[in-house]
């Protein structure tokens, strides 16, 4: 048996190839998993848990055949998707994790976190996910009509994508030390997470012993999985047969 991560699938009606592909994944290998989890991004946008998008809706229910299998599945907020909540717990049978999280993973601890708050040269970004992270700013923005809050991510996310043209790549990237931090402040030598858009397997040395740093990638054009089991860990790269079928761009984080 094995556990299964992923993250920043981005999902959205104007990437059907990518929602056909997680409904496949849910419903072929992540049945035979001992867990699933999703460490942030799993949509594109999420605007509060009334959002009725049929995009959306195809990823919940995928979740919740998955979970209603028998399945546990967890996910945690990532920068596009904060505003997961009760209704979407209730949607898609999965819990919401706090990011972090330390689970114990075949014996071992290890470190769980979408990866945003690991980007700690990107200060703007930083500035502005203090800001909507905050409980009265999520009460004002939730109490707009649905339209409203759609036509406010559409700006969002056209501002970001503007940010991420103008920022370096370093600044876009992961911060050595706050990866050090924050593998010290939990205790482990691993650490899982998203965000960054750069699947790797990165080793490294922790306090005189080796550590290490696995990526989840995008499914902009291919899925990504991480497979973990007694035996190790395997980053997966998931083919999309389809992939010219409403494909986006495999950029930096946005």
């Amino acid at each position: 048996m094995s556990t299964l991560f992923v993250s920043d699938l981005h999902l959205d009606g104007a990437l059907p190839a990518a929602i056909e592909q997680f409904e496949a994944f849910a419903r072929g290998p992540a049945r035979g998993a001992d867990a699933l989890y999703i460490l942030g991004d799993l949509f594109e946008s999420w605007v509060g848990d009334d959002d009725d998008d049929d995009a959306r809706a195809r990823a919940c229910t995928a979740l919740r055949a998955l979970t209603e299998s028998g399945v546990p599945g967890y996910a945690c907020h990532g920068n596009r998707d904060f505003l997961l909540a009760a209704g979407f717990e209730q949607r898609s049978g999965c819990r919401i994790m706090d990011d972090p999280t330390i689970i114990d993973l075949y014996g071992e601890q290890v470190l769980l976190t979408h990866g945003d708050l690991l980007c700690t040269g990107d200060l703007p970004y930083q500035r502005l996910r203090s800001v909507v992270r905050r409980p009265a700013w999520q009460r004002r923005f939730l109490r707009l009509p649905l339209a409203t809050r759609r036509q406010l991510a559409d700006a969002a996310r056209a501002g970001s994508r503007a940010h991420t043209g103008m920022a370096t790549p370093d600044i876009m990237d992961v911060s050595e030390p706050a990866v050090m931090a924050a593998l010290r402040s939990a205790g482990v030598r691993r650490l899982i997470h998203g965000h960054t858009h750069r699947p790797g397997v990165h080793e490294f040395v922790l306090d005189g012993a080796s550590a290490y740093r696995y990526v989840l990638g995008a499914w902009y054009e291919q899925g990504s999985c991480l497979r973990c089991s007694a035996d190790g860990y395997e980053l997966l790269t998931l083919p999309r047969t389809d992939v010219g079928a409403g494909a986006g761009k495999a950029g930096g984080p946005e």
